[in-house]
Order: C-alpha cells, then sequence, then structure tokens
C-alpha cells in the first residue's frame, strides 16, 4: 500500500501547491498565452513523472520518433487504466488537450489545470454538446494544439480486449486536416485497477504507431475508420504482449 500512499500524496501535494503558481500561471495568460500554455505543459509533465516514479512503473516507449513534429495530431489509443492520460501526457512533444469526461469537472483545482491544458469536457449522453466538443477540438488542431481521445468511450475493464471505437472522434482529424497517431497501451491496468486498491511496481509497454493520414485513405476506410484504427492498435497491443509479457 505504500505505493498507493506515495502516489496520492504526490498528487494532492501538487493540487495544493501549485495554486500559488496556478495563480502566477493566470496572470501569465493575460499578458503572453503562449508562454502559459508552455509553461503549463512543462508543469504537469514534470508533475506526472513525479506520480509514475512514486508508482514504480517502468515505461517502454516505442516509434516516438514517428509523432509528426511539425503539425498537431490526433491522438487514439486504447483504454484500461486512469494512468493512461499520465503516461502518455508525460511524452507529448507540444500542447496537447485531452477529451474527458464531463465528471473530471467535480474536482475543482484538476479541472483548472485541465482547463489550462486544453483539455475539452464530454458529455457522452449528450449528442448535440458531443458534437460541440467535437467542433472544439477541430479548432484547436487547426490552431497547432494536438488532441487525445480514447474512442472505445470509457474504460475497459477485460485484460486483453478492446472496445468498439466510436468513428465521430476521427472527425477532429478529418476535419482538421491533422494525421491521426495511433497508440497501443499494454499492461497499464496492473499497475492499479487489476489488483485494487494496491498500486504494483510492473512494466507497461507503448508504441506509437504509423500515422495515418485521412486523405491518403479510400472511401470504406473512411467509413469504417474506427474498426480500422482499432485493428491496428489491436495488432500492435497482441505483437507487444508477446514480446514483452510472454
Amino acid at each position: 500500500m505504500i505505493r498507493l500512499f506515495l502516489v496520492s500524496a504526490a498528487v494532492i501535494l501538487f493540487l495544493i501547491l501549485a495554486i500559488p503558481v496556478m495563480l502566477i500561471e493566470w496572470v501569465i495568460g493575460k499578458f503572453n498565452t503562449n508562454l502559459k500554455d508552455i509553461s503549463s505543459l512543462r508543469i504537469v509533465q514534470w508533475a506526472f513523472r513525479v506520480v509514475m516514479r512514486a508508482a514504480g512503473t517502468n515505461m517502454v516507449i516505442i516509434g516516438e520518433d514517428r509523432i509528426p513534429k511539425d503539425t498537431a495530431v490526433l491522438y487514439v489509443g486504447n483504454h484500461r487504466s486512469y494512468f493512461d492520460v499520465v503516461m502518455t501526457y508525460m511524452r507529448v512533444p507540444r500542447l496537447t488537450g485531452y477529451i474527458a469526461k464531463k465528471e473530471m469537472l467535480r474536482w475543482p483545482l484538476l479541472r483548472t489545470w485541465m482547463k489550462y491544458l486544453h483539455c475539452l469536457f464530454l458529455d457522452r449522453d449528450n449528442v448535440k454538446e458531443g458534437l460541440k466538443v467535437i467542433l472544439t477540438a477541430v479548432d484547436k488542431v487547426k490552431h497547432g494544439i494536438s488532441i487525445c481521445v480514447f474512442p472505445e468511450g470509457t474504460r475497459n475493464k477485460t485484460p486483453d480486449t478492446f472496445l468498439p471505437f466510436h468513428d465521430g472522434s476521427f472527425k477532429i482529424a478529418e476535419k482538421g486536416g491533422v494525421p491521426v497517431v495511433p497508440m497501443s497501451i499494454v499492461n497499464s491496468a496492473d499497475i492499479f485497477e487489476d489488483h485494487l486498491p494496491k498500486i504494483k511496481k510492473t512494466t507497461v509497454v507503448i508504441e506509437y504507431c504509423t500515422p495515418i493520414y485521412m486523405n491518403e485513405l479510400d472511401k470504406d476506410t473512411k467509413k469504417h475508420i474506427g474498426g480500422y484504427v482499432s485493428q491496428i492498435i489491436q495488432d500492435t497491443y497482441f505483437k507487444n504482449k508477446k514480446e514483452y509479457f510472454g
């Protein structure tokens, strides 16, 4: 249980002790939005590195050099753990907002940092509001801010399975004119979710697959883009699971 205590302490201390930093970031944003964006990104990335160090997680990163550096992208990944966000956000090379469930708005300090980081909040039961989130995300990528989404729509609680990918998420890449970067995340639930309430020292493999350019796909593939990207992630997942975990 000591790792759970360390991770919880790291999160709570950051949220409380960083309140003055949050206020400074707000002031900076009044005069220099870009500086606020970059400094907020680096501050939170540092905090997430501390959290993962406390969790004792060994991260194996593959294909990070495949991520385009000259454009925003739409990151798309499978999702089994709360730590998926922490681990992938640590690695982003540029401003990146995540699409999160609206319930995250309940947490005052956390939601402020998320807003600073261009995160968007989705009401999964409201189609009209969901469309507004997609349109906002399209505007973000057009202005150079990457977006990350887990298109299964929720954390998958069954090991080595994949929920259907919602096609609507990919409109962000299609309408925004940016590439899709599939992310395969293997073994992340072994950190916490598979043995609640303990946090376990373990290894997680994250592979960034070859970017997909929507304008290069044929009509049928675009029509079933969720299944197409899901299959790429699944193939990569089982390849890495076999190689690293037997």
